[in-house]
């Protein structure tokens, strides 16, 4: 059998295909536990790809094996302060269950990096769930690590807070 052909590209999210590959794996990413376990809100899903494509600072990254989606990187810009530089963050990294193990993961973190230097950042950020081990030593493999100030102050740790709003409506 021959050696599966990869290709990682950056999402065209007014193309129907893409688009619609991008909302099929975020929603595969939902429903693993890794992603909380459950589907995409039917209006994430209905609004989802026509909300990113009206943003700038949003990158898509698709992975093909062969003929077949196989994984999604989701980026968006940001700013360092202290840097006074721009900065990506790689905000869902997913690769659909037959295709684990491959090296996609890393082959799409070597595109955003490559797009991170393109668009003049400072740095990749992305989180981890403390968990996820296999994430989290393809993230260190990669040369991510834990981010800190100063050691003795501890590392950053990552804090949300939902906000009570109304779904995107068409």
């Amino acid at each position: 059998m021959p050696d599966p052909e990869f290709q990682i590209l950056l999402a065209d999210l007014s193309n129907a295909e893409h688009a619609a590959t991008l909302v099929n794996l975020l929603d595969q990413y939902a429903r693993d536990p890794m992603g909380g376990g459950e589907a995409l809100a039917r209006s994430t899903r209905d609004n989802l790809a026509r909300v990113l494509a009206s943003r700038n600072d949003v990158h898509v990254l698709l992975a093909r094996v062969d003929d077949h989606w196989a994984g999604l990187c989701n980026c968006f810009e940001g700013f360092s302060t202290f840097a006074c530089q721009p900065l990506l963050n790689i905000h869902d990294v997913y690769v659909a269950e037959p295709y684990r193990g491959m090296g996609i993961a890393n082959k799409m973190l070597q595109h955003a990096e490559q797009l991170a230097l393109e668009l003049g950042c400072c740095k990749l950020t992305l989180e981890v769930l403390s968990e996820n081990h296999p994430a989290r030593r393809s993230y260190l493999a990669f040369g991510f690590e834990p981010y800190q100030l100063q050691p003795g102050c501890g590392h950053a740790e990552f804090w949300h807070k939902k906000l009570d709003t109304d779904p995107v409506q068409d």
